[in-house]
């Protein structure tokens, strides 16, 4: 089991942002590694983020410029930090699943290589990309996934007279809903769920009118729902990570933290507080869950921009 692992800012001097790159292969998971001429080294792809860009979309960018291929990210590997010329760099992997492209050979990247882990480890040029390798291994791949979101900013709960669960997104909620359909796509989505109160459901509404995706009401993910059987809402969620793919889930902060800590607590995951799961409006936890359902990783996004 791994550490939840917080999408924060980091002191640095330069930023960059990769992955260990996944496929199912003939015989087991085969991993991408790229050959770089300026270096004559063999490593994940990866690289700097351009002005304005946050980690996570740094590591999907970098992946499809350097490997060709698209691709949706699964569970934080890590950092790794060490001295260049500029200074202190940072580089920050994820692990992410290979969706399909063909790789194009260029200046930055000459070759493509898919290997099994032994002949990966043997490949790698650098200690570092080795212990990510590991890292990797430690975690595995998900068979399933749960972004379990929870909705954008609301108008004033005191300045509403209507049904609750109507009440929508203010201005900002929606600005986040927009930048959530950007954050969330990274992920790769198979489904989008919902608990029945506008403001959650218009929360993926940009999203699953990207994907083309339905949106299914869920009101045990609801706050009136979940409180009135905690152990009905646990066990739907249960119920989507034992399906295969990518889920997101939008739902509230009375459920969220509860969810949370009583998977991470179920799982011995360490580093998460059953009593101080954080879930700030348009925040995500990333779950991932292996073959048994049990809970292998949780990350948190604290803003909707990565």
């Amino acid at each position: 089991m791994t550490a939840p692992r917080v999408m924060e800012p980091t002191a640095a001097d330069v930023l960059a942002a990769g992955a260990v790159l996944w496929r199912p292969g003939t015989h087991g998971i085969e991993f991408a590694l790229v050959h770089r001429p300026k270096y004559d080294d063999w490593s994940f792809p990866k690289g700097k983020l351009d002005s304005g860009e946050t980690m996570p979309f740094a590591a999907v960018r970098e992946i499809e410029e350097e490997t060709g291929q698209t691709s949706r990210l699964g569970p934080l590997l890590g950092d790794v930090r060490y001295a260049v010329a500029e200074g202190r760099k940072l580089v920050r992997y994820w692990a992410a699943e290979a969706m399909g492209g063909e790789f194009t050979p260029g200046s930055e990247t000459d070759e493509l290589r898919w290997l099994d882990p032994a002949s990966a480890a043997e490949l790698l040029s650098y200690p570092h990309d080795l212990d990510i390798l590991h890292r990797f291994a430690h975690v595995g791949p998900p068979i399933s996934v749960i972004a379990l979101v929870r909705h954008g900013k609301a108008g004033s709960r005191n300045q509403w007279d209507g049904d609750d669960a109507l009440r929508p997104l203010s201005g900002s909620g929606h600005e986040q809903a927009w930048q959530l359909d950007r954050l969330l796509g990274l992920f790769g989505p198979d489904r989008v769920i919902t608990a029945p109160p506008v403001r959650c459901r218009d929360t993926v509404v940009p999203l699953a009118d990207r994907l083309a995706l339905p949106i299914t009401d869920e009101p045990l993910l609801g706050e009136s729902g979940y409180m009135e059987d905690p152990a009905a809402g646990l066990a739907r969620i249960r119920t989507l990570a034992a399906v295969p793919g990518v889920t997101v889930a939008c739902s509230q902060g009375g459920v969220i933290p509860r969810i949370v800590g009583t998977l991470a607590a179920g799982a011995g995951l360490p580093g998460v507080d059953p009593d101080d799961v954080r879930a700030k409006k348009g925040s995500t936890w990333l779950l991932t869950f292996g073959p048994d359902a049990a809970l292998r990783t949780a990350d948190y996004y604290e803003d909707p921009t990565g």
